[in-house]
Parts: structure tokens; C-alpha cells; sequence
């Protein structure tokens, strides 16, 4: 049921004249807005108060940001230390007790093999500066220019991050498919899928001719977040590490939303054992507050002084509540917690695939969730099947490794359309997506969309949700859902009555 709150007709005015104010005043670009029209006053934990005097649930959290969730008393604590004891707030790169406690804290995570021998650059604010400096970095350190980047991939705004996440072109960043079950590029999912994508990634850097040089990195996301909720294999995933260290070709961890706990591991990395050369971390390290940062191997730092620079890169308040968040999530062993809880969650949300025609497929590591929403009456799609069933081809055999062909900087080509095979997953469905998303707030339940067409209801809640709290996120995303379902049911009966 919606959530209703007896509020005064000023709140209300209130609220509509900033919504109004702020789209007569902000740029088109604005994104999260035009889905969410609320305006947040308060919040605690997992909890947003609107200025109408509505409370949501918000599995949001920042898109990640708020690992413990918002204004934490270890993060407020935390914030107010540094605040009272008259330390500079902004220093550049200079050493400070604060940034000490923030880089011994983060060293105490990182996974082992690195830990030993790491370096840290502070960049700037964001995840997409630090994509780019550790762009930087890696073609520093090879002297090689082109990148290997991952269909569906996201790694930032800014120029160089942007030319490797998915939807960009850029003649300097090699596509390679990223392996998943649901809508393999191969049409054949599971393990045997994923070991097309790993041969396709050493046929493209093997054979002089297929117009890939050796780049100067590989950047990949343990867990394809605005790619639909995607975690990579682990298998998979140790081939990247295998593949690219026998070429000597770094490996860069995009660890910016997957990191801090929220996949049931501190870091995503650590659950197929692979050490990155390069670890990308942004969003929840800062405790809310801007802050980015690349780890890297200690034989990969040949920069000279000034070589990587950022004004705000010393933020003191970041690096305190960084710490207090850190050290929180590691001491009240919140990843152990984030994949209990999250394996519990989707095990539920998979049963909306018995009960909801509309929902296509559950997917998920820890408290990192995707509900892809489908086309119910839409035929599955000719060469995309989900694993388990016949080959996309209709032969019961799997077709064989495409070489590198005319596909977009090495990225694979659409195999030959087939029979359609009884496993084809139905088209993505972005209107009935939003139409879930808009139900889910009217029931005080805020979620982000993502996907290839943007059809996937994402769940990113804070490690420190209660049980209650997520039996009740469960109830109001079913309770959505049904309302769209009922919906598509007398639009499908009405359109049977006119004909």
C-alpha cells in the first residue's frame, strides 16, 4: 500500500515549489530527479523523509554510496572529531593524522597480495577521476595507449571513462563481451559460455590480426552494475587474471560501487581469489562524502611529482568518515552479513519469476540486486537464450568461437539469427520497468533502473538493513509489480474484447 502521512498544505506547497523551481532552473542532464520526484529533508539508516512529510525506503543509497546508510553515528561522530578539533579541512596532498588513519584503515582491506606492496594516488572527488587516472597510470607504466574494456560496462562520465563503458565508440578502447547467463552474447550461457567469452579475449590480443595491439590495461567490473546487475563468473573472472598476466597487460579492478561490503565480500574481487593490479574505489570509502582513490601495484608507480594531480583530493572530512566506515563494516563483519542477508532476498525475489509474467530474471551477489522486467507477450529474442536450455542455434551443439570479425573495436558480431529456442528469454520491457519503479514509490519504496535498456529494478540497500526492514522492501517491490501485472492483464483483456 502507498505510504500516507497526514501533512499541512504548506509542506506540500513547499514541496512542489522547489520540484517545480529545480526544472525551471537545472540542466536537462538531470536524471534521478525526473523518476524521483520527491525532496529529501531527513533521512536515517535506510529511511528518507520527503518534504511533504512522506517516508520512503530508499535502496538507492546514493547508487552505492551509503554503505551504512544515511547520517550513521559512527559517520556523524566521525565528522564532528574533525570538525571540532580545528584541522584544516581541505589540504591538497599533504600528509595529515587524518589521511594516516584513512590509508592504514583502507590498507587493512585490500586483498591479500596486494596489501604488501600497494601505493595509493588520492584523485579527484569522483569514481570517474579515478578511472581516469588509472588509465593514466597504466599507459605510464607499459607505454602502450589502447584499452580492453566489457560490453555493458559503466566507469564514469568524464572523457577516457566514458570511451570504455558501453555505449561509447572509441577507436583506442577494444570491446570484448562480458559473459552473463540471462542474455549471453553466445547464446548459450552457463560455464560454457563464459569460457566463449575468455577464448574470444585471447583470440582478440593473440592473432596479429585482428586489430587489437597490446593495450595498456584491462578494466573490468566484478559486478556489471548499470550493465543490468551482472556478476561476472569466477572462473571467468580468474581467466581475465590469467589472460592478463601472462601478456603483461594490468588488470584494473572497478571496484567504485562493488566495494566496501555490498557484494557479501569486502572487495568483489576477493570471491573468485584474484589480486588486480589495479583496484578502482570511490563512492562508499568516503562515508558518504566525496572521495576516490586507485591502489596499485608498487612496480607500476613511474610517475614523476605532479605527474596526477586534483584540488579536493585531500578532503579531511571524506577520509574521517571513509575510516569510520571502513572500520565499522570491518569489525561488525558487514560483508558476512550483506551475503547472508542478500542470498536470503533473492531467494524470494525468485519466486516473482513463477508468479509475475513481467519479470524475466533474478539476479545478484549480496546486497547488489536486479529484477530484469520482460515483455510477457514478446517472443524470446533469436540467439539469446537463458543457460540450462537447447543452444540458441536450435542444433543442441554450441556454435563455434567467432574470430575477431567487423564487430566494433574487436567486439564480437551478432551470430547468424536461428530457430527461436524454448529458453529465449522475452525482450527487455524499459516502460514496464518504469511503470514498477513509479508503483514502488508510491508504496514509499525508492529503486534505481539499469540494464542494457534500462529494464532492470535495482535493489542497492545499506549493509545495515534489518530483517524487517527487508521482508518490508520485499512486500512493497511485490506489491508493485502486482499492480503492474493487473495492469497489463486488462490492458491484454481489453484489446481480446475489441477484437
Amino acid at each position: 500500500m502507498a505510504v500516507t502521512e497526514s501533512v499541512s498544505g504548506g509542506a506540500c506547497g513547499a514541496h512542489e515549489g522547489i520540484l517545480r523551481r529545480q526544472s525551471a532552473r537545472e540542466s536537462a542532464a538531470r536524471t534521478y530527479a525526473r523518476a524521483l520526484p520527491i525532496v529529501p529533508v531527513r533521512a536515517r539508516g535506510l529511511t528518507i523523509e520527503g518534504a511533504d512529510g512522506r517516508r520512503y525506503l530508499d535502496c538507492l543509497s546514493g547508487a552505492g554510496t551509503l554503505a551504512l546508510g544515511h547520517n550513521h553515528p559512527v559517520v556523524l561522530e566521525a565528522i564532528r572529531k574533525v570538525l571540532d578539533s580545528g584541522a584544516p579541512l581541505s589540504v591538497l596532498d599533504l600528509a595529515t593524522p587524518v589521511k594516516d588513519a584513512f590509508i592504514t584503515e583502507l590498507f587493512h582491506t585490500l586483498p591479500p597480495g596486494l596489501a604488501d606492496r600497494a601505493r595509493v594516488q588520492f584523485c579527484g572527488p569522483a569514481g570517474t577521476d579515478a578511472v581516469e587516472a588509472a588509465f593514466k597510470l597504466v599507459r605510464a607504466a607499459t607505454g602502450r595507449s589502447g584499452m580492453l574494456a566489457f560490453t555493458g560496462a559503466y566507469h564514469g562520465m568524464t572523457a577516457g571513462a566514458l570511451a570504455a563503458s558501453g555505449g561509447a565508440c572509441d577507436v583506442r578502447v577494444a570491446r570484448l563481451p562480458y559473459p552473463q547467463d540471462y542474455r549471453c552474447p553466445f547464446g548459450v550461457g552457463g560455464p560454457r559460455g563464459a569460457e566463449l567469452a575468455a577464448r574470444w579475449t585471447e583470440s582478440v590480443l593473440d592473432d596479429p590480426k585482428s586489430g587489437v595491439p597490446l593495450p595498456a590495461g584491462m578494466i573490468l567490473e566484478p559486478v556489471q552494475g548499470e550493465g543490468g546487475v551482472i556478476p561476472a563468473p569466477d572462473d571467468w573472472m580468474r581467466r581475465m587474471r590469467q589472460i592478463t598476466a601472462t601478456r603483461s597487460v594490468p588488470l584494473i579492478a572497478d571496484e567504485v560501487q562493488t566495494g566496501v561490503g555490498r557484494t557479501g565480500t569486502f572487495w568483489a574481487v576477493e570471491h573468485s581469489g584474484v589480486t588486480p593490479d589495479v583496484m578502482v574505489l570511490s563512492k562508499a570509502i568516503g562515508g558518504s562524502l566525496p572521495l576516490a582513490v586507485i591502489i596499485y601495484r608498487d612496480d607500476l608507480d613511474v610517475w614523476e611529482p605532479g605527474a596526477h594531480a586534483g584540488t579536493f583530493r585531500g578532503n579531511q572530512l571524506a577520509m574521517a568518515a571513509g575510516t569510520a566506515t571502513l572500520a565499522h563494516v570491518r569489525e561488525n563483519r558487514l560483508a558476512e552479513r550483506a551475503a547472508v542477508l542478500g542470498s536470503r532476498m533473492l531467494s524470494q525475489l525468485r519466486y516473482f519469476k513463477q508468479e509475475f509474467s513481467c519479470v524475466g530474471d533474478v539476479r545478484g551477489r549480496g546486497l547488489m540486486i536486479g529484477v530484469e522486467v520482460v515483455d510477457p507477450e514478446g517472443e524470446g529474442q533469436a540467439g539469446v537464450r537463458a543457460g540450462g536450455a537447447t543452444d540458441a542455434y536450435g542444433q543442441g551443439e554450441v556454435p563455434p568461437v567467432p574470430g575477431p570479425g567487423p564487430g566494433p573495436a574487436g567486439g564480437p558480431t551478432e551470430p547468424a539469427a536461428g530457430p527461436r529456442s524454448p529458453g529465449s528469454p522475452r525482450p527487455a520491457a524499459p516502460e514496464l520497468a518504469a511503470a514498477v519503479q513509479r508503483e514502488c514509490l508510491r508504496r514509499g519504496l525508492i529503486v534505481e533502473l539499469g540494464g542494457r535498456h534500462s529494464s532492470v529494478v535495482r535493489l542497492l540497500p545499506p549493509l545495515t538493513i534489518s530483517d524487517e526492514q527487508a521482508a518490508a522492501v520485499l512486500d512493497r517491490l511485490a506489491d508493485a509489480v502486482a499492480a503492474v501485472s493487473r495492469g497489463l492483464s486488462r490492458t491484454a483483456g481489453a484489446a481480446r474484447t475489441r477484437t
